[in-house]
């Protein structure tokens, strides 16, 4: 590369970087595409709508029928954010949140009156009319019903209910008639595919249509053109896409077990209150700034270099999450937070590598390509083992878990594209535009192998005693007549309680005053704030309280904060993660350690590799679920997320010692031990793993200083997590990799 075109690129490097926080700040064009004040932002940090339904018909629904609602909703409502929540509240109501959106009469439109919904025959067993067809004024097909619905429910014509509908979708459908138009495809579930086989046949045979009958009248009744006996029917008509996706979300919440009906809808602020994004961006740029002086304190030129692309990356993940509209929340911070990590990491193996080539009395141009390419496989294997699962987190994963895999994802991808493309086009441009000193970059310093492998019994030790001191906390615990470990109200449910104050409460006064004091009476750090629009109502989301101490916290906001004692009331709610959210969590997470292990397996081509990992992983989430136990830190929603985080991080820095040692491996004489080799292995990357860390630790910590009580609950663990993710790596997973190694042989 010519001087001139080194300094063309360091120039466009930095109008790049100039143009991407142009945009993150000002966004492109009218609508202010890329701009971060557009990116969505979950019911944790910004607000959204909340809207409570109530039973119709049913004083005490059943527990089963209520889970089955909420689940079901659950689903539903993820078509508008994968952070929304839904939760019983009292014994017959559910309600639901849904951030990032302000209207809450268009969501209930779009999201439909969760209503009885039946299939109906056009004629009852003795050949009479259930209902007729007839033009209305503006000549458009309307249907009577000739019968009450509780008369075709006793002789029979009510052929299916809602709840044999397994779902309903619109989509383009192709007729041979009629070329492509839209209309609804529908999937009956087992039991249903039965009773539509059967209700299909009849009506095929009189030439009869099957009515949709929802809310009280009859909103499609279309013919039957054939017996459909595999439980997938189409119901197509001059639809256009609107409606058939209007049709098709009616039978889906038709399907429900139980009749709900509309009882309130209110447009609420955020759970964590303004002041958690301020000092969550202060956080941010204190970290970032810790994280650039670091590098170049370390890593002199090509500090500045990493730092160039740090900057690069994070304008390019502001505007990439406008663009592809994620809604951010707590854990997609907490994603980002890995993805920068990594970013930082790529980096610093990238800079390790060089530095040993210098070492060798390589020049600085040869240096920087030969450690690229060394680097090349072990950023490789590490991002693509996160990647895959984020992947995974993402399709199966519900709620928070698909927030922070979409997160992760978009951060991972763009984080190898920065360290591997920006990067070396930054260093290239600066040696060539004649920075070529070797005393600019450093040289890597020979040192001895320490003989970690020595001390594996006494590491071995340590954590086993770390693990089980954990557990005999959590039994502890569960003795004492609480729970092993402190469930938020996310986890266990809580208790809601809707304060009316006499003037309109500043979100800064809720926070730095009222929650304060609810603090002082639960006693939890995990007060959940949400104020509604327009109200001087302000919604508290607290652990379940007990009745004296709901008779304090009234007493307390009456009398310290002029509320309306008329107009507090309290309801216990059910936990926002239902038992099936859960499950699918836990599912997600075994079902990405599969394919991590399948990945590492198929790269390494030992699967003691995989299997050494894997163990490191269950290592630190049992150690870091120690100190849940020990410090009784809050496990809310934000836990899964962190846990995730730990173990994203975990993998990534024992792929690059596990590099290291394949390498090592190759280049093995008939001299060299295999204790040796782990040794010189682990020694030669130990810089690279405590670096890494202190980079990650630093945001964090900012997270922790500046943040809230929430998110402190949050950082704190994770901070743990970091120390001992890297401890692991480092002490651990060579290790067993080792015992494997030795003790399981490949037999030829």
């Amino acid at each position: 590369m010519k001087k001139n075109k080194a300094i063309i690129v360091l120039l466009v490097m930095v109008l790049l970087l100039g143009g991407l926080s142009y945009t993150a700040v000002e966004g492109i064009g009218t609508e202010k595409a890329g701009a971060a004040s557009g990116i969505k932002l979950g019911l944790d940090l910004a607000g959204g709508v909340s809207i409570t339904y109530q039973v119709v018909g049913e004083e005490n629904p059943s527990k089963e029928d209520m889970a089955d609602t909420i689940y079901k909703l659950q689903k539903r409502v993820e078509k508008y954010s994968t952070e929304a929540q839904v939760y019983q509240e009292g014994n017959d109501r559910i309600s639901i949140e849904i951030p990032g959106v302000s209207d809450a009469n268009a969501i209930l439109e779009e999201l439909g009156k969760p209503g009885s919904l039946f299939f109906l025959s056009e004629t009852d067993p003795e050949g009479g009319l259930n209902y007729t067809a007839t033009m209305d004024e503006n000549g458009e097909l309307v249907y009577i019903m000739l019968r009450d619905i509780s008369e075709l429910q006793a002789d029979g014509s009510t052929v299916l209910a809602g709840t044999d509908v397994k779902d309903a979708r619109a989509g383009s459908i192709n007729d041979n008639m009629q070329g492509s138009q839209f209309g609804v495809d529908l999937t009956m579930t087992q039991e249903g595919t039965k009773k539509f086989a059967d209700a299909t046949r009849k009506a095929y045979e009189k030439g009869e249509s099957i009515a949709i009958y929802y809310d009280n009248e009859i909103i499609s009744a279309p013919m039957v053109n054939a017996a459909i006996t595999d439980g997938n029917a189409q119901i197509t008509g001059s639809f256009t896409f609107e409606e058939a996706d209007m049709l098709a979300s009616t039978i889906r919440i038709g399907g429900l077990k139980l009749e709900l009906e509309e009882l309130r809808s209110n447009v609420v602020g955020a759970q964590l209150g303004s002041a958690a994004i301020s000092t969550s961006l202060k956080a941010a740029a204190v970290g970032f700034g810790l994280v650039v002086i670091f590098m170049i304190a370390v890593y002199w030129l090509m500090g500045v270099a990493a730092g160039l692309a740090l900057a690069i990356y994070t304008a390019m993940i502001v505007v990439l999450l406008n663009l592809f509209e994620i809604t951010l929340t707590l854990p997609g911070i907490a994603g980002i937070i890995l993805s920068i990590g990594m970013a930082v990491d790529a980096n610093v193996i990238i800079f390790a590598r060089i530095r040993e080539e210098l070492a060798t009395g390589k020049t600085v141009q040869s240096a920087v390509k030969i450690g690229f390419e060394k680097a090349f496989s072990a950023i490789l294997d590490g991002n693509v083992t996160t990647l895959i699962a984020a992947l995974v987190l993402g399709f199966i994963g519900s709620g928070t878990i698909k927030g922070f895999a979409q997160t992760l994802g978009l951060g991972i991808v763009v984080s190898m594209f920065t360290a591997l493309v920006i990067t070396k086009s930054i260093m290239k441009a600066m040696y060539a535009a004649g920075l070529k000193k070797v005393s600019l970059y450093g040289i890597g310093k020979e040192s001895k192998a320490i003989a970690f492998l020595s001390r594996r019994k006494v590491f071995f030790a340590v954590s086993l005693a770390i693990i089980a001191a954990g557990f005999i906390v959590m039994g502890v615990n569960k003795s004492s007549g609480g729970s092993a470990l402190n469930y938020s109200l996310e986890f266990v449910g809580g208790t809601s309680t809707n304060v009316t104050f006499n003037e309109d409460m500043t979100i800064e006064k809720i926070d730095q005053d009222i929650v304060p004091s609810i603090e002082a009476i639960t006693g939890d750090g995990n007060v959940q704030t949400q104020k509604v629009a327009g109200t001087n109502e302000v919604i508290f989301k607290t652990r379940t309280l007990t009745v004296a101490e709901r008779e304090q916290f009234k007493d307390t906001m009456v009398n310290n904060f002029s509320a309306d004692a008329e107009k507090i009331t309290a309801e216990t709610i059910s936990s926002t993660i239902s038992s099936e959210m859960q499950s699918d969590a836990v599912v997600a997470i075994l079902v990405a350690t599969a394919c991590m292990l399948l990945y590492i397996w198929f790269r390494f081509k030992d699967i003691r590799f995989g299997a050494s990992a894997v163990l490191a992983l269950v290592h630190d989430v049992l150690v870091v679920l120690a100190f849940y136990a020990a410090a009784k830190v809050s496990v809310s929603s934000t836990f899964i997320a962190c846990m995730l985080t730990i173990v994203g991080y975990s993998i990534n820095a024992t792929i690059v010692i596990f590099d290291r040692i394949r390498e090592n491996m190759a280049l093995m004489g008939k001299k060299d031990s295999l204790e040796d080799v782990v040794n010189d292995s682990v020694s030669k990357t130990l810089s690279r793993s405590i670096f890494t860390s202190l980079t990650t630790f630093f945001m964090v910590a900012s997270l922790y200083i500046f943040g809230v009580t929430s998110i402190r609950e949050f950082a704190l663990p994770l901070m743990v997590g970091i120390v001992c993710g890297t401890y692991s790596s480092v002490c651990i997973t060579g290790a067993l990799w080792y015992v494997f190694r030795t003790k399981f042989e490949k037999k030829a």
